[in-house]
């Protein structure tokens, strides 16, 4: 008697099903991923430049002056609108268009001389959080 070699077509369609099943599941979540890594530029930019302002501060007693942090490959920087005072500030990261930052990557966050971190937009949207939001479904 003969014994049959490989697989069979119903195997063959289980195993393109579970596969299937996990790209479905797998691809957004590593989407989301990958644009939280990209988001960290801005808080990371914007709690350095605070820093920097502060600094600034203790040696002049004013924030005018103070040069705001450079553009990234993701965002842009403002640190004159609202515009500053010689004791208020409050520093601004804008995304930049078509940087990769999903389909709709509007993204806005702000921080003040009173450390009051701030979220305008999100994914294109206003939203009005006390906090930087930096996934889907944050909250503060």
């Amino acid at each position: 008697m003969k014994h049959a070699k490989g697989f069979t077509l119903i195997e063959v369609m289980l195993v393109a099903a579970i596969v299937a099943m996990l790209a479905i599941i797998g691809i957004p979540a590593y989407g989301d991923y990958v644009l939280r890594g990209k988001l960290v530029d801005a808080s990371a930019q914007l709690s350095s430049g605070r820093v920097q302002l502060e600094q600034f501060f203790q040696d002049n007693r004013t924030y005018v002056g103070w040069t705001c942090p450079a553009a990234t490959k993701y965002f842009t920087f403002d640190c004159d609108t609202p515009a500053r005072t010689a004791t208020t500030y409050t520093l601004t990261a804008a995304s930049k268009a078509n940087q990769g930052l999903g389909a709709v990557g509007d993204y806005t966050y702000t921080i003040d001389q009173t450390n009051a971190k701030a979220t305008t937009k999100f994914a294109g949207q206003a939203v009005a959080a006390t906090c930087w939001l930096m996934k889907k479904g944050d909250s503060c």
